[in-house]
């Protein structure tokens, strides 16, 4: 028997988190879908977002998904609650800004955030600062524009370079010394976010944290499985145009990858 887990996000983001769950799980047979003919969820409503997680998460579970990451704030935000209730015996494991670490971390008692719209603008995003910021000030950036850059592969360009000093700018005016990249699409960023921004600034995102996650409900809520000496694999599936998707999920996953097209029921 192989340990199948499903992870889905709007685009080639997850693939951030994907990583760490190949590193927490390195037997497992992995099915990452991006959503990428409707990526980015950032404007999306709330219900949109909701249908869409709702029909990956069908194809995943028809794909044998014993376990499912949500490998977008966004979609966290959105989709997490109500998948829970529709398919109450999957574990369900979801992305959140990581401000419990970061407020751990700041030495200037301030924070920002990189995020999409739609997640700062969520009920989730504002019941975690009421948990966790404390004392410590939150200073919040939405970051149209980001996402699609990274789904283009677009991680050194002139234009973004552009938007992460127009962006990171505010939170280092504040003084913030801690940032948290609170979007799956923007660790692909990170090494540019670092050359904008310097050394001194603290950078934290949430895949690791959410592939620990992973493991420890797999191994506490899933039946035992024996997967000793198995190869780990993977399988990729896009909504949008797949040879282009291969292209960049190869670039981004590391190695060269074949990545099918979404099935038609399930775009």
């Amino acid at each position: 028997m192989v340990r199948t887990i499903g992870v889905f996000d709007s685009g080639v983001g997850g693939l951030s988190v994907l990583h760490h769950i190949r590193d927490a799980l390195p037997e497992a047979r992995l099915i990452y879908v991006a959503d990428s003919a409707h990526v980015p969820y950032g404007g999306r409503s709330a219900a949109y977002i909701e249908a869409r997680s709702m029909a990956l998460t069908r194809f995943l579970l028809s794909q044998g998904a014993e376990a499912i990451v949500i490998a977008c704030n966004t979609a966290t935000a959105a989709a997490a609650l109500p998948l829970r209730k529709q398919f109450s015996n999957i574990p369900f494991i979801g992305m959140e800004p990581a401000v419990k670490p970061a407020v751990a971390a700041t030495r200037s008692n301030v924070v920002g955030v990189l995020a999409t719209v739609g997640t700062l603008e969520s009920a989730r995003f504002a019941a975690l600062l009421d948990k966790y910021a404390g004392n410590v000030k939150i200073v919040t950036q939405g970051c149209p524009g980001l996402v699609e850059l990274v789904e283009r592969d677009e991680l050194h360009s002139v234009e973004a370079r552009s938007l992460v000093e127009r962006y990171t700018a505010p939170l280092l005016a504040a003084g913030a010394d801690t940032f948290i990249l609170g979007c799956t699409h923007y660790p692909f960023l990170a090494p540019l976010i670092r050359e904008v921004v310097g050394e001194q600034i603290t950078l934290i995102d949430t895949g690791a944290a959410v592939a620990r996650e992973l493991k420890r409900r797999v191994d506490s809520e899933l039946s035992p499985c024996e997967m000793q000496g198995v190869a780990g694999s993977e399988s990729f599936y896009t909504s949008g145009d797949a040879e282009q998707a291969a292209r960049i999920v190869s670039q981004l996953w590391g190695k060269q990858v074949v990545v099918e097209p979404l099935p038609h029921a399930y775009r």
